[in-house]
């Protein structure tokens, strides 16, 4: 039977009246590609990172691919990541040339394994590309020890993690090349879009040049490419939707981790037993709760397309983040098959992503909750 009550879906930007007027005045201005807004919001970023250079892109894809060409990567080159995530996290890897290589997930954390990591390191690796699963840092102080010993790059694939910590540290006021998304269902939007943080000016320098066909100016009229960019540029327009965001960040953070409190207290210490799925770790200092996701039981009532067809006809929303890289069919012709990374395959076939977003009520969770309960526990 469906639910009287409206949908709630999994998630759902918040745009506030004053953001949506800075838009309008930029689409007033005459100036609506990359202009003061994004200089205005790089410099934001930049001071919400203890100072290190921050240059904002279209998405947060390309943010990535051009960490990796700033640092040299490219053909013969290996660079690890995790199964686990969007697929544009080994893409880029393709695109630049190079060689992914996958080590299995943490079955608690859902994140990149660091010891399958470590061991997964050959002579030809050259980066690691870690993934925050739902905004959930790995750890960090074991992440750099192992880039150290092995003089390895860090792609940091933060996007979901704008506003998470590591012991009391901003994601990305440390480290190596930090990448973040501000697409639509992100903690923070621009639209689409994303962010790098860097190292020094000079890798600002030509991350520039990357996003924006390897050009640079000199003078009235100095014009030369000296390496092959891309149009990878933010527009004023996405910088004004960024900065009234931005604006809310600890707020927003403060809300979610709020949020994610009251599922536990609703789920009660008990749910697990119960029902054989397994919920998330608990972590309230690191996390930003970008996504609150359960792992379903194995042998539970019916599939994941069963549950969440269910969820749906009570207008409850779900997703699923994500099926395992390795076993799309332009992954599968590189030599990648089932049975190479048992527990991203099976948390891949089980996971699913509950209702999350900062418009969220205390009272949205407990419906969610109580739905979940009612199909998986009988």
């Amino acid at each position: 039977m469906t639910s009287p009550l409206p949908f709630l879906p999994f998630s759902k930007p918040t745009i506030d009246e004053a953001t949506i007027a800075a838009v309008g005045e930029v689409l007033r201005s005459g100036w609506i590609t990359s202009g003061p807004k994004v200089q205005a919001f790089e410099a934001q970023l930049s001071e919400y990172f203890g100072g290190r250079p921050v240059r904002t892109f279209n998405s947060g894809t390309c943010t990535m691919e051009i960490a990796l060409r700033i640092a040299g990567i490219g053909p013969g080159d290996e660079v690890i990541t995790t199964p686990v995530s969007w697929v544009a996290t080994a893409n880029v890897i393709i695109e630049v040339g190079a060689t992914p290589v996958f080590a299995d997930i943490d079955p608690v954390t859902r994140n990149i394994d660091l010891d399958k990591l470590e061991a997964a390191i050959t002579p030809r690796t050259k980066a690691i590309i870690p993934v925050y699963l739902s905004g959930l840092p790995v750890d960090m102080d074991r992440l750099y020890a192992i880039a150290d010993k092995y003089k390895l790059r860090v792609v940091e694939d933060a996007a979901q993690a704008f506003g998470s910590e590591w012991k009391g540290k901003r994601i990305g006021a440390f480290g190596d090349f930090v990448s973040f998304s501000f697409q639509a269902n992100k903690n923070i939007t621009t639209g689409e879009g994303g962010a790098l943080v860097l190292n020094n000016l000079e890798e600002a320098r030509l991350a520039e040049k990357y996003r924006l066909q390897g050009v640079t100016r000199s003078g009235v009229d100095g014009i030369d490419v000296d390496v092959l960019g891309g149009k990878y540029n933010m527009s004023d327009i996405m910088a004004a939707i960024g900065l009234g965001q931005f604006a809310n960040i600890d707020t927003i953070t403060a809300h979610r981790r709020a949020l994610a409190r009251h599922y536990f207290e609703q789920f009660g210490s008990d749910f697990e037993a119960l029902s054989g799925a397994q919920l998330p770790v608990q972590d309230f200092d690191n996390s930003n709760w970008h996504l609150f996701q359960i792992i379903l039981p194995d042998n539970g009532p019916g599939t994941r397309a069963t549950f969440m067809q269910q969820m749906a006809q009570q207008n409850v929303g779900t997703g699923y983040h994500y099926a395992p890289i390795h076993l799309f069919t332009m992954y599968r012709e590189r030599g990648f098959t089932e049975g190479m990374f048992p527990v991203a395959e099976k948390i891949g076939r089980l996971t699913v992503t509950l209702p999350m977003f900062y418009a969220m009520t205390p009272q949205d969770v407990e419906r969610a909750v109580a739905t979940v309960k009612s199909i998986l526990i009988k």
